[in-house]
């Protein structure tokens, strides 16, 4: 049987399912570079260049042993489209079968379950077992589940795998949690090491001149391109952040320093997802370490990796498509200039969006807590903060992407995900950061014109949204701190935030 197998552009590993029965002497590989997948959101040129960099060295990999199309994205055959170039193969040859792995994304699974069901042969949409947890699996997780919390899903998939578990089958160190030994805020005592760097070869300077020339409006520059982008890189880049940074990963891995967007975060979620480093190596490997890293690292660093990814996963596929029109709070508000160009006097935005538009990345708690928090408190429309995140940064996709801004940094589902808003006062990221020291704002102002915009901000917050969140429990203490303010006090929060806002919209 002569099969036709298309490869995407997140799945660039010879052990993706598609390839795992190829006939190097009968099938066709095919990879696409095309208009429809540049352009479905505003992607960072940084994105792009990586991206497409890693799907030609994969294709050239490829087609050392295999026989491969590529369409470029200038070439003139290119349809610029899956279903159009797959017609125009399918058409001009003759083939039993088109084998895919399942996209990532559930946009393009519709159009390969509504359109390549249309072509004159045989279609297999595989499983992508690159994963730890189907779908299937997680669905039957989910039905037995009061809340859908992270927790539990992780101890259960510890036990599933047997990452760091005793033979008697009790988690290694007695807990199976060590989170509250992962926020200590940095003081400089620990140095931050240097990365390793990968000069650009001629492959991805191609890539780079097409990235300039073809996306020349898109967020970000091409310049000082250096991420790895073959899997060989990739191991080497994971293997230096084994042995020299995962030590300090877990005591700092909620800290955030001006103009250190790494600190000690690994920075390979964006080679896992495209696929040249694969997540059960990253596991494997990461677990040796017990006895020689600190068990909170290596505990930390797993929960991130097995834990919540695995787990973003499976509720994404299980509550799509309707997810996506969550908006809990009923927020229409566009998101402001400053996200894209990082003019603003808030010192801790725009570090974070400055560092974003240079490197097509910023750290977890930093999304989290910096550009979703400050979206959620200006009362942002979901869509408008998933649109930003979806483009900026070169490891999202929207699997991962929208679970985490709608769930976790905006609260957008009403607690489907989480337990409670993840916003906070100023006094949060003094305490996490050193940005409130180079500030225009001062955090220790709780209204007026110099004060922190996230102080008043927050309370603003919670006193409009009594309603829907003062009966939560672990926001008990701000409500009741809430109650305490007296008529004057909310006059003043409610008046710096309205004149904020007013600003900025």
């Amino acid at each position: 049987m002569k099969c036709l197998r298309l490869i995407l552009g997140d799945q660039l590993h010879e052990s993706i399912s598609s390839l795992s029965d190829v006939d190097s002497s009968n099938d066709l590989i095919v990879m696409m570079e095309i208009k429809t997948e540049t352009g479905y959101a505003d992607h960072h040129k940084k994105k792009l260049i990586f991206i497409l960099s890693a799907m030609r060295h994969f294709g050239v990999k490829l087609s050392e042993k295999f026989k491969v199309k590529y369409f470029k994205f200038g070439d003139e055959d290119n349809r610029q489209s899956f279903v159009e170039n797959m017609r125009f193969i399918l058409d001009d040859g003759n083939f039993d079968k088109l084998v895919v792995t399942e996209p990532g994304e559930y946009r393009l699974l519709k159009i390969f379950e509504d359109e390549f069901s249309k072509f004159d042969v045989e279609v297999e949409i595989r499983e992508d077992d690159r994963f730890l947890t189907t779908k299937s699996e997680f669905r039957k997780f989910a039905l037995n589940q009061k809340d859908l919390k992270m927790e539990n899903f992780y101890r259960m998939t510890r036990k599933k795998t047997g990452y760091l578990m005793d033979e008697a089958g009790k988690p290694v160190g007695g807990k199976w949690n060590y989170d509250h030994e992962n926020r200590s805020a940095y003081k400089f005592e620990d140095p931050i090491q240097p990365r390793l760097r990968f000069e650009a070869d001629s492959i991805t300077q191609d890539v780079m001149r097409l990235v300039e020339c073809e996306f020349d409006q898109s967020i970000g520059d091409s310049k000082d391109f250096n991420e790895p982008v073959t899997t060989e890189q990739a191991i080497e880049v994971y293997e230096y952040f084994l042995e020299n940074i995962l030590q300090l990963f877990g005591k700092y891995q909620d800290a955030m320093i001006d103009e250190e967007p790494l600190m000690f975060h690994s920075r390979i979620s964006h080679l896992i997802n495209v696929g040249i480093l694969p997540v059960k190596y990253v596991c494997d490997k990461v677990v040796k370490k017990v006895g020689s890293v600190p068990l909170s690292s290596i505990e930390g660093f797993l929960r991130q990796t097995i834990g919540w990814r695995e787990y973003i996963r499976g509720v994404y596929w299980l509550w799509m498509p309707d997810y996506k029109e969550s908006n809990f709070f009923s927020h229409y508000r566009k998101l402001p200039k400053f996200y894209w160009d990082a003019k603003t006097d808030m010192n801790c935005v725009r570090s974070v969006v400055q560092d974003t538009i240079k490197n097509a990345y910023s750290h977890h708690i930093q999304r989290l807590m910096i550009t979703g928090n400050l979206a959620l408190l200006m009362e942002v429309n979901p869509k408008e903060v998933h649109d930003w995140y979806l483009g900026v940064y070169d490891d999202a996709y929207e699997w991962v992407e929208l679970p985490n801004t709608f769930g976790m940094a905006l609260y957008a589902d009403g607690g489907a995900m989480s337990t409670k808003p993840y916003v906070s006062s100023g006094n949060y990221i003094n305490k996490m950061s050193n940005f409130c020291k180079s500030c225009s704002y001062s955090v220790k102002l709780k209204t007026g014109e110099s004060a922190c915009p996230f102080n008043y901000l927050y309370w603003y917050f919670l006193d409009k949204n009594k309603e829907k969140l003062s009966s939560n429990r672990r926001l008990f203490m701000p409500y009741r701190n809430l109650a305490k303010k007296t008529d004057k006090d909310l006059q003043e929060i409610h008046k710096s935030s309205e004149r904020f806002l007013k600003r900025h919209f």
